[in-house]
């Protein structure tokens, strides 16, 4: 198969979601302080207000394979598209907290859901020599959509909107998200879900207009993993012959957050204060972390389809560690705070150059065709529940010893080293279908 431009229309378009799903986690950091007034939050209501969408992010990644299966991976993200519009318009519109907090429940259901679906689709429609590319290319829009927030936010707040202004912020996504959705309308579904469904006509039209160089080879090839499979239509993911993707999925998943990505960026202000610096500039501070973190995310898609996905995860794994060793003995010794600002940054771009870029693209490619959406939900869902976990816990650890969260997550990333060495295989530039017959899942 080669590049085709039904092809990168395909991906950009699936990969809006991701763009979506960065701009909806990030936007609500600009509109926290005005909430607080406004509903009288206590910091319980306030974290509360803030983790809503994750709890639909976990519910959404959960429930997700199940019309990815039912109704296909394009007209699912479609569905996902309306979450994302009727929760930026309802955030707008909110008439209470309560109705804030359900909207923004709702917009997590988008996130979790695209980021299931979004991966699952561009990985059935990539070529394997491209697929790390056009996958992690959701990856990108999740890095650029949390730019484009800390932006949005920052020129909305240059126009002296006064009370409106959280309104604004929460409901500009409303743009991206209908676009989005109008947009799913020009793409094709996916061929491995038709030819799963049985409908192989339409599976070849699809194969051709995405640009496979032998349509007749690839559907047969298709067809044939199928039909290995056996089973039902819904097969159970939970099986013995399905042990080794289940262990991939669930253990990069966690390692994923156990790498502290997400609390370190949630609590960003609060580490640097308790590291003894006064405020800085949070727009400034979201703009370096993201800046790094987009700048290694473009890095890691130029090479992941060259020196693999395995090799970013060991890179990444001992960069990670050793920038997490260092900040943990700064909060030990309460010495060289200078040396922070730049471990942190240089933790942000060891993690988008391994498993920010990854994560998406090797949980997309381990589990074959009959059970890849009931897979990619259950690594997604292990994701979003172990960010929530993390997240929650972070602040009381840290609390009690400034050190020791980070000590415990350089120490995870050291056992993720061993465990992707030992048991993680490469899968760079192997179809889908050869990929299942060497996971020995067929």
């Amino acid at each position: 198969m080669r590049l085709n431009a039904s092809l990168l229309k395909s991906t950009v378009v699936a990969a809006l979601g991701g763009l979506l799903f960065g701009f909806d986690s990030a936007v609500i950091a600009g509109a926290t302080g005005a909430l607080t007034e406004l509903y009288q939050l206590s910091r319980w209501m306030l974290g509360f207000t803030v983790a809503a969408a994750l709890c639909g992010t976990v519910v959404g990644s959960v429930l997700a394979g199940y019309p990815g299966d039912r109704l296909g991976r394009r007209d699912s993200l479609r569905l996902m598209a309306v979450l994302y519009l009727a929760s930026a318009l309802g955030c707008a519109f909110a008439w209470n907290w309560y109705a804030l907090l359900l909207f923004r429940f709702i917009g997590g259901l988008g996130i979790g859901g695209s980021s299931v679906l979004g991966p699952m689709y561009i990985a059935e429609v990539s070529p394997a020599k491209w697929r790390g590319r056009l996958v992690g290319f959701f990856q990108f829009n999740v890095v650029s959509g949390i730019l484009l927030a800390y932006l949005s936010n920052y020129l909305l707040g240059r126009f002296s909107l006064g009370g409106l202004e959280w309104r604004w912020k929460l409901g500009v996504a409303a743009f991206p998200a209908l676009l989005f959705l109008v947009m799913l309308f020009g793409i094709p579904r996916s061929p491995r879900w038709l030819a799963q469904k049985r409908r192989v006509a339409e599976a070849r039209q699809a194969l051709a207009t995405i640009g496979a160089e032998n349509v007749e080879s690839e559907l047969a090839e298709i067809v044939a993993s199928i039909d290995a499979e056996h089973g039902h239509d819904r097969e159970r993911l939970f099986s013995r012959k399905y042990r080794l993707p289940i262990l991939l999925a669930v253990s990069l998943a966690m390692f994923n957050q156990l790498s502290g990505i997400n609390a370190i960026l949630y609590y960003l202000n609060d580490i640097f204060a308790r590291a003894g610096f006064s405020k800085v500039s949070g727009d400034l501070q979201a703009v370096a972390i993201g800046a790094t973190n987009l700048l290694f995310t473009v890095i890691a898609m130029s090479v992941i389809d060259r020196i693999g996905r395995k090799l970013l995860l060991l890179v990444g794994a001992v960069g990670t560690a050793a920038c997490l060793g260092g900040v943990s003995y700064i909060f030990s010794t309460t010495r060289h705070e200078s040396m922070l600002l730049w471990l942190l940054v240089g933790f942000i771009g060891f993690f988008a150059f391994s498993q920010g870029a990854v994560i998406w693209v090797y949980l997309s490619e381990v589990f074959p065709n009959r059970v890849r959406a009931q897979g990619q939900s259950l690594g997604s869902a292990t994701h979003w529940i172990m960010n929530a976990l993390i997240s929650f816990l972070f602040p009381m650890v840290a609390a009690a010893s400034g050190a020791l969260p980070f000590a415990f997550f350089a120490a995870m990333m050291a056992v993720q080293f061993v465990v992707v060495l030992v048991f993680f295989p490469e899968t760079k530039g192997v179809s889908l279908e050869q990929m299942q017959k060497r996971l020995e899942i067929a």
